[in-house]
Parts: structure tokens; C-alpha cells; sequence
């Protein structure tokens, strides 16, 4: 699985024009599943975004998680991080995994943010959604379960 994470003050999804889901001070995180991926790696995401240290501490390094901070989650699937550009102009999305495997995926990546204890708000799975966002920082960070990056 991929992600790319968004440290944000605040975040709304939006689907035809109806708020989906808002959160305030937390993490918004991108999700894409790849063909290779099973719950382990929806679990072992979930883990890693949970206990990412990208907010700050009193002395202003980025020492505390989202458990530390008692921030909210969002998390949007999009298949687009699987996106393959290397060759001509249009991306090739063959390592994306299907939405009938992905949903159940990004579901599990959902429930165990929930049971690590952290609130957790979505947008839709497989809609045409609009994002709005105001990162913190900026820090993004790209977290890959293959560890790729």
C-alpha cells in the first residue's frame, strides 16, 4: 500500500457538492492499494501512520504522533498513487488493484487506526471527490508498505 500523508490544520471532502467528511488538526492521508496488498499491509499502513512523529514538540521538533496529539485521521482512497508515468504520456494504472479488493482494504486500514485508538474520518471509495486542505508546515511524507520509498 502507499500513501502520502499531509500534516493539515484542517480538511474537508466533498462529494457532488456535499461535505463528506471535515477534520480539524490531524493527518490526511492519501491511501492507493496495489495488487500485492492484503490486510497484513493494510494493518502494518495503518501502524505506520498512526505512530508517524511529524508534529511538534514543545521545542519545536517533530516529536509526537497522532496519539500524542489526540488528532483525527482522514483517510481518501485514490488509486492514482499507483500511477505508473515512467513510459510515454498517459500513466498506466495496471498495478492499482481492483476496487472490488481495494475497498475491503481500505476498509481494514480504517478499523485499525480505529482500534490503535485514533478518531478517524473518510471520504467516499470510489467517488469523484474534491479535497481541501490547509497543510501544516508544509510536511507530506510518502509511506509505501513495500518500502520503496
Amino acid at each position: 500500500m502507499r500513501a502520502v500523508i499531509q500534516r493539515v490544520s484542517s480538511a474537508e471532502v466533498s462529494v457532488a457538492g456535499e461535505v463528506a467528511c471535515q477534520m480539524g488538526e490531524g493527518l490526511l492521508a492519501f491511501v492507493g492499494v496495489g495488487q500485492a496488498d492484503t490486510p497484513e499491509s493494510a494493518a502494518a499502513l495503518a501502524q505506520r501512520i498512526v505512530h508517524l512523529r511529524i508534529f511538534n514538540d514543545e521545542s519545536e521538533r517533530m516529536n509526537h504522533s497522532l496519539l500524542d496529539t489526540g488528532g483525527t485521521l482522514g483517510v481518501v482512497s485514490q488509486f492514482t498513487l499507483y500511477g505508473d508515468a515512467r513510459h510515454g504520456r498517459r500513466p498506466s494504472f495496471v498495478a492499482a488493484c481492483p476496487a472490488e479488493q481495494a475497498a475491503p482494504l481500505i476498509e481494514a486500514v480504517v478499523d485499525a487506526a480505529r482500534a490503535l485508538g485514533v478518531p478517524v474520518v473518510t471520504g467516499r471509495f470510489q467517488a469523484a471527490m474534491e479535497v481541501s486542505l490547509v497543510n501544516s508546515g508544509p510536511v507530506t511524507i510518502l509511506l509505501d508498505t513495500e518500502k520503496r520509498f
